[in-house]
Formats: structure tokens, sequence, C-alpha cells
């Protein structure tokens, strides 16, 4: 059966606004005329009854749902077959773990810095939270939290808690704990193992937020070595421990700082062993950044890729009702189904191509997904 010719009379969706729509119709946030039931119907289920503006109630409820087109107290019911949806972005979990051995104040070629050189633990703070660093850019976006290794003591870790707009806290304890020089500290030790082992106890006790996937990001400029021994490579001791981790359920997404060579070999197989590659399959990516832009390019590409384009709906869409939804993201329509999808479990939409990178870009997004009159039922 096709919608009522009304479902196709644009509307004003502004709240408050004097309603153009005809009687048994509500505005939708698409701009078009709704409902969701009929007066003589029985679409809204036992215990309810339908408003003269298209919505459910329940009875004894005179009013619509508060849009300012009604003039009734009880707005729909929750159990109420209700094609608004509020979408819920997933929030990632992200440690950064950031290596602070003596190395760090080299430059990219791992030598001592001359007048005007780029040295790397600056540049892994610009890229961090300089102005356009990732944390600057998206904690208002993702629980980000902080580790720097090695203490002072090594194998320690230094800490800081994941939370959202964590930015000044990170800059910070960056500012705090930059690497002391190997000349006057003897600080070389680069204890990965132990440091990967340490993110990951701290996920253990302190788990992220139900429903936020954590991720840990490793940035580090060599080879990994032993508190007891620097002379000594831990490189096997790295995988197990990055291996260890994703098993946990804790990804690890590796960044090489500076020079690679002789070193490009143990950083992929860190790197498959922290996203769980197995014999014989692609290689995961890792990423070497031989300079500033590669650098703060590589922060920025496992970062992003790292935030979700799923958005959760607070009810479960029928199937049949897919292709007539109107899913808009920060006031702007997006096509089913270049633009979106929804999963099989009808509870959970994809953004794809330019409105994934728009919602992964957009500090504060906003997402709204209606299903139309004539999309189907609606199961909450």
């Amino acid at each position: 059966m096709p919608p009522p010719a009304a479902c196709a009379t644009a509307c004003e969706t502004t709240p408050g606004a004097p309603t153009t729509c005809p009687t048994g119709f509500h505005c939708s946030v698409g701009g078009k005329c709704d409902t969701l039931c009929t007066s003589a119907g029985n679409q809204c289920g036992d215990g309810y009854a339908c408003t003269t503006d298209g919505f459910c109630v329940s009875k004894g409820g005179n009013g619509s749902n508060g849009n300012g087109n009604g003039n009734g107290n009880d707005g729909p019911d929750a159990n109420c077959p209700n094609v608004q949806f509020t979408a819920t972005k997933v929030i990632p979990s992200i440690q950064l773990l950031i290596d602070r051995s003596g190395s760090m104040l080299n430059n990219f070629a791992d030598k001592p810095p001359q007048p005007g050189d780029d040295v790397k633990f600056d540049k892994v703070k610009e890229a961090i939270i300089g102005p356009n660093g990732v944390v600057t850019q998206l904690a208002s976006q993702i629980y980000f939290g902080l580790s720097m290794y090695p203490d002072n003591a090594c194998p320690k870790i230094l800490q800081l808690g994941r939370s959202l707009n964590n930015g000044t806290s990170i800059a910070n304890f960056l500012q705090a704990h930059a690497p002391f020089s190997s000349d006057s500290q003897g600080l070389r030790d680069t204890p990965t193992p132990t440091s990967i082992d340490a993110a990951v106890a701290d996920f253990i006790a302190n788990p992220p937020p139900p429903g936020s996937p954590p991720v840990i990001v490793l940035a580090t400029d060599g080879l990994p070595n032993s508190c007891t021994d620097n002379r000594h490579t831990t490189e096997s001791e790295s995988v197990t421990a990055a291996e260890n981790a994703f098993l946990k359920g804790f990804p690890v997404f590796v960044l090489s700082v500076g020079d690679t060579n002789g070193t490009a070999a143990h950083f992929q197989a860190l790197a498959n062993a922290g996203q769980g590659v197995k014999a014989g399959q692609p290689n995961a990516s890792f990423f070497p950044a031989g300079t500033p832009e590669q650098l703060a390019a590589a922060f920025q590409t496992i970062i992003r890729g790292v935030v979700s384009c799923d958005l959760t709906l607070n009810g479960t869409v029928d199937a049949d009702s897919v292709s007539s939804g109107v899913v808009t993201l920060n006031g702007t329509n997006l096509t089913y189904p270049s633009d979106w999808t929804l999963d099989a479990n009808g509870m959970t939409i994809h953004l794809l191509g330019n409105a994934c990178k728009a919602l992964k870009d957009a500090a504060n997004p906003t997402v709204k997904a209606e299903f139309p009159c004539g999309g189907g039922v609606i199961l909450f």
C-alpha cells in the first residue's frame, strides 16, 4: 500500500512553528508530514491511543510528542511503535603508549640534533597536542589516556587515565615527562614488552565504558631492550606481549618514529601480533614515520581509523522499512545505501564513504534517524 499523499507535504521542523500538516499528521525531522497511526486503526496496540497529530501515547494522555505542535502532557511511550530514533556514536578508548627513552631526543636520523633539527619527542608532542594534533582535534570523541615508558625507575611506566576532553591533562603530562638526555642521565632503556603488559593491566584494572572498544597505540623509535642490559634486544618478547594484548581484547597499533633502517621487520612482526594476523595472512599496517610530516599523518591515520562510523539506535528497525528511512548528519540528509546502511540486527547504522569521514571530522556530530509513514513496523 502506498503511503498517504500527505507524506509528501513539506513542513517546518523548528520547535514551536505553526503546523502545516493536515489533521492526523505531524512534522517529522526530515521536513515532511508523517503519521504513526490513525484514530480508527489499532497501530498503537493495547493500552495506547493515537493523538490528533499521529503519535501513540498511553491511554489517558492527550498530548503529542512534545515538539510544540500538540498541547498535551504525555509523549509517546517507550513501548509504543515510535519511528524517531536517537543514534549514539561508538566512542573508542585509546591508550597512547609513548617511548620516552633518551634516543627520542635525537633527530629523525637518530643523531644528536644540530641547531634547527627536528627532535623526535618534540614532534610527537606536536602531533598529539599541537594546534593540529590528533588529541586536540578528537578529544571530545575519544576516551584518551597516556602511558610513557620507562619511568625513571625502569621498567615502571607513567600512566594517565582515560577520559573525554583530556587534552589539557595529556599536554601537561607530556610536558612534565620529557625524556632525560642519555648523556646526562643514562636513560637509554626501551622496555617495550613490560610496557605493553602494563598498558593491558591498566585496561583490565580500569576497564573502558560499556560499548567502548579499547585500543593501544604504541609509538617508539627503535628496537626494545632490557632494563638490566640495554644492549640486549627484546624483540621476541615485545611481539609476544603484543600478541597477548590482542588475545585479551586490546589490539595494538604500531608507529615507528625515525629511521627504520634494519628495524622494519621487527615493527612488522609487532604490528601483525598486535592486530591478530596469523601466518599466511596479509600483513597488518605498521606506520613508519621518518619525517615530522609522516609522524603527524601516522597518528591521524591510526586514530581516525579507530573512530567508529557505527551508530547504535535506541530501537530496532524492521528490515522492510530500511530503504524508506531518513538519516541526517548535522542536518544534512544522507542517501541510502551509498551514505548509510543498516546492520542485519536492525539496531546499528553504518555510515559510509564521505558520510563516515564527515562523522569522524565533526567535533560534536548530531545524527538523527526516522522511518516515515508506510515504512513498516518499528520494534522496541
